[in-house]
């Protein structure tokens, strides 16, 4: 059984990345594409990850790299270590509670992300280090190479939004912002984004999200909180056009 079930770890970690090349397999990198594969469903609520030494070897680094990434995504509430059991995923244990999203609207998703982004981003301008602005920076650009497609500018944006609240080190703050990203997943998104995401309204939000890395990384608290507030209020502008 043993050997059977080291087959089908293999198999899930094949089927969810590539091995990137090793320079990309720091710690900063590999937490990166961890954490989207829990993201991602990849490993469930509950779900065991493979071993340190599976992941070690599958993406060609270091134990103790390994071993750094899973505190973080511990840090992040994404997983949870058990000793000698395992590292096991948290994330969905809030939607396995109660299907939140089910009965939150665009308009009230907003209102949350109004109060919880202006603290993200102002705690940003404080805390965000030259890996978080380059993370950061990177999320922008495969944002901007999106080609004004609904659905891929819906993903990547979620990913810039969240660099920019793991940026804060606030294990709360990401916690959060990770609990909006599966609200802005639902149907009642879904059936309108098509309509509010037209390519006029995708280059212009991509340009206040351009601005917005700028004051980040210029340090300006101030300018990054009017930023996200306008960013904001335009996409509630939006989303009241559409709803009528």
């Amino acid at each position: 059984m043993a050997n059977l079930h080291s087959v089908r770890e293999a198999k899930r970690l094949v089927s969810f990345s590539t091995p990137p090349p090793r320079q990309n397999n720091g710690t900063d990198g590999l937490t990166t594409r961890l954490r989207r594969a829990i993201l991602a469903g990849h490993y469930t609520f509950k779900e065991r990850l493979p071993s340190e030494r599976q992941l070690a070897e599958h993406f060609n680094t270091s134990r103790g790299t390994v071993r750094k990434v899973l505190q973080r995504l511990t840090t992040m509430n994404l997983v949870e270590q058990r000793a000698g059991s395992g590292t096991y995923v948290r994330y969905g244990e809030f939607a396995d509670r109660i299907d939140i999203a089910d009965v939150t609207s665009p308009l009230e998703l907003i209102d949350v992300r109004s109060g919880i982004e202006l603290q993200i981003v102002r705690l940003a301008v404080t805390n965000a280090t030259v890996v978080d602005i380059e993370h950061i920076t990177r999320a922008l650009d495969q944002l901007e190479q999106c080609d004004h497609d609904p659905e891929r500018f819906t993903q990547a944006d979620s990913e810039f939004h969240l660099a920019l609240a793991e940026s804060t080190h606030n294990p709360l703050l990401v916690w959060l912002y990770q609990l909006l990203n599966e609200v802005r997943s639902h149907a009642q998104w879904r059936a309108m984004k098509d309509q509010i995401l037209t390519p006029e309204r995708i280059n212009r939000y991509n340009r206040q999200h351009r601005r917005l890395l700028a004051v980040i990384i210029s340090r300006d608290a101030d300018g990054a909180a009017k930023t996200i507030q306008q960013h904001l209020e335009q996409a509630r502008r939006d989303l009241r056009g559409v709803i009528g």
